[in-house]
């Protein structure tokens, strides 16, 4: 197997990047070995200024130099330097990385907001506990004498059917059909459903 040619030197000595980046979009190992030395620092020194995270910033430099070897044939000298090339590739993943990070902390934050019990609301209860109370008070007074009497007994004297046809003096059927007929009043006048 022939080596491949030497690379033309630069003034300073290294090669020009343009044929590096040339020989490394036909495949050439060997040249993406000069090119990987020759921006590596570079793009590091992108990545960490944007991501700010000294591992995170490795992982990205290195997706920026397989980036390189497999976009390598794209690269037109017409459009700029290797080295603006390779800066706006660096600063494009970098900046992916960052935003990919925060919306998966977003997605966190929400996800943790949805599952947070909200907070108990003591004046809320209240008024809606009062509201209920007027409710309950204002349907009482649409029943008769004798049904408000025995829920009265029964629900808020904690008394049972047969102590309240005691206290009222009436027989246990008759208490028990004044209190499903006042319970089906109360049910149709706060609207409840069956």
């Amino acid at each position: 197997m022939s080596q491949p040619p030497q690379l033309r030197s630069t003034d300073a000595g290294g090669p020009r990047l343009e044929e590096v980046m040339e020989r490394v979009g036909h495949g050439d190992k060997d040249a993406f070995a000069v090119l990987y030395d020759a921006v590596v620092a570079t793009v590091f020194g992108i990545v960490v200024k944007v991501v700010r995270d000294q591992a995170q910033s490795q992982e990205v430099a290195q997706e920026v130099m397989i980036d390189l070897w497999r976009q390598a044939a794209r690269y037109r000298r017409e459009q700029g330097t290797v080295m603006t090339w390779v800066a706006t590739i660096a600063h494009r993943r970098a900046v992916d990385r960052v935003r990919s990070a925060q919306a998966s902390l977003d997605r966190e934050h929400a996800t943790a907001a949805r599952e947070r019990p909200r907070p108990y609301d003591e004046v809320a209860e209240e008024v809606e506990s009062h509201l209920e109370s007027e409710q309950v008070r204002r349907c009482l007074e649409t029943l008769t004498e004798l049904q408000r009497q025995a829920v009265t007994l029964a629900y808020y004297q904690g008394l049972t059917y047969r102590a309240v046809a005691e206290r009222l003096g009436s027989p246990l059927a008759t208490v028990k059909t004044r209190m499903r007929d006042a319970l089906i009043r109360l049910r149709d006048c706060m609207g409840v459903g069956e």
